[in-house]
């Protein structure tokens, strides 16, 4: 059997983590660190994601602040709370759930959020700390997930072939600077790669996130490699991955399981950016505790 890479075991301890830390810090008269949520419109998933962040939010002593406006609201209306919830010092974090509605140009309202509170790592200005290599931006949440998820697996990827299948803004191209980060050889597959085969063959890690059920076959798979599912699907009454988990399994040195995998260690990861812009509003040194 092959490690499983359980993010669900690693997110529990690491959230263990976070509400010691929010308990210290506001025992000694500091204020709770705050997110605040955006939802426009009802969309069924993005209302699960919400739920659960916030959920996850208030289990550690995160403040979860709720906006849900109409599927029909204008974008000044947006543009307006943005800008009231950049201005509040008692917010750190700002999240506006992805999808948004077709009228709503997703690019103005990433660009509308301030740096210091995008907690997604969307805003040009941490998507360009990333690129360059600067600490103190915020790192998207599922690319920080994974990193973290191998980190504790003790995953080497100094000088490995890193294959990431989907090169979409949210996950594969942030990831893919992050694993060039920690000295990997990566390559980026997307829709309109040839023969997507001939290097998923080589990757010594594999990532795959396309939300295509069961896209990543056997015989697509290194002997031995590490393999990350991003992807999650429902068909059906089933809950499938990008991977086709049973048929690979077997194959592999270590595998995410889905769910329970990368899911939980994406929502930790916004957990700890909620916490790191807390610490930069609040100016906390490690001294401070």
């Amino acid at each position: 059997m092959p490690i499983l890479l359980d993010g669900k075991s690693l997110s529990e301890s690491i959230r263990e983590e976070i509400k010691t830390y929010v308990e210290r810090i506001t025992s000694r008269g500091y204020r709770e660190p705050s997110l605040a949520v955006v939802l426009v419109g009802d969309d069924p998933a993005s209302h699960i994601y919400v739920k659960n962040k916030r959920k996850a939010c208030e289990r550690v002593g995160i403040k979860s602040l709720f906006y849900h406006l109409p599927q029909n609201t204008k974008v000044p209306e947006l543009l307006d709370l943005i800008a009231s919830l950049n201005s509040d010092e008692s917010v750190d974090g700002i999240l506006v759930q992805l999808p948004l509605p077709q009228h709503i140009p997703q690019e103005e309202v990433i660009l509308s959020i301030s740096p210091k509170k995008d907690v997604d790592g969307f805003h040009p200005e941490n998507m360009g700390k990333l690129v360059a290599r600067i600490e103190g931006g915020f790192i998207p949440c599922t690319p920080l997930g994974i990193d973290l998820l191998l980190k504790h697996y003790n995953i080497d990827l100094k000088g490995k072939n890193v294959v990431i299948v989907g090169a979409g803004f949210i996950v594969g191209r942030p990831l893919a600077l992050l694993m060039l980060w920690r000295d990997a050889t990566v390559c980026v597959c997307h829709i309109h790669t040839k023969d997507i085969t001939q290097y998923t063959k080589k990757a010594d890690i594999l990532i795959s996130a396309t939300g295509v059920p069961h896209l990543i076959k056997r015989d697509m798979v290194k002997e031995g490699a590490v393999v990350v599912d991003v992807g999650i699907s429902k068909v059906g009454e089933k809950v499938l991955g990008d991977v086709d988990f049973e048929r690979v399994k077997d194959k592999v040195y270590a595998i995410t399981p889905v769910p329970g995998g990368v899911g939980p260690m994406t929502v930790t990861a916004l957990l700890l950016n909620t916490l790191q812009a807390y610490r930069q509003n609040m100016n906390l040194k490690d001294g401070d505790l």
